[in-house]
């Protein structure tokens, strides 16, 4: 599995004009096909009367679907370009619809392709790009007696406490990222005198905003 990947925080969608066209970008994460094609058909519906809804997305860990449509737009100039958006940007499961309403203008081929790009782009900056890091979960049962001091080494560690269970004893449910997960069963350890019981639980991804 990837250890972190970009895609998309939501759905989200913007408008740019040219030369008299309307050009909508919407995008969206799509974690299958079934999912891209339901934002496809959703897009589609809203914009019954566009003269064009062009889409490409790009799902997979390798990225391995890849697909786009010029819906009837000149072969080369919508689809494609919108999905070497995606490209460029490095993005995972993620699908953009850039719908046009003609404005009585034509645009040429490379007028089409900017057009098409930047409606692209706008779709998904509005959207917004999210770090999808792969995190691995752990409880560790520890007792009473450690709970304070290590409820203040959780606060100020990368670890992120999910949950704290209050019982015989106290449980703490942590997500580690990565290369956190040795540091964080030594700590529980060495504080707790080898007390602590700590199970590694498996991994999921945690959405985390861009590093600036």
């Amino acid at each position: 599995m990837l250890q972190e990947y970009l895609t998309l925080r939501g759905s989200g969608s913007d408008m740019v004009v040219i030369r008299r066209s309307k050009f909508i970008g919407a995008a969206a994460p799509a974690r299958d096909e079934t999912e891209a094609l339901e934002f496809l058909e959703k897009v589609r519906e809203e914009h019954k009367q566009a003269t064009h809804n062009v889409y490409a997305y790009q799902i997979g860990e390798n990225n391995q679907l890849q697909r786009f449509s010029d819906d009837g737009e000149p072969s080369g100039t919508a689809g494609m370009p919108a999905l070497e958006v995606i490209k460029n940007m490095d993005l995972r499961d993620v699908i953009v619809v850039v719908t046009r309403y003609f404005g009585g203008t034509k645009l040429g081929a490379g007028g089409l392709v900017r057009a098409y790009t930047e409606g692209a782009k706008i779709g998904i900056l509005a959207a917004g790009i999210v770090r999808e890091v792969l995190h691995t979960r752990y409880r560790a049962t520890i007792d009473y007696t450690f709970a304070g001091k290590l409820e203040n080494v959780i606060m100020q560690s990368p670890w992120r406490l999910e949950n704290t269970e209050y019982g015989a004893d106290v449980t703490f449910t942590l997500l580690a990222p990565p290369g956190e997960g040795p540091r964080l069963e030594e700590i529980f350890t060495e504080i707790t005198s080898g007390q602590a019981l700590i199970k590694e639980l498996g991994q999921e991804y945690v959405s985390l905003p861009l590093a600036p």
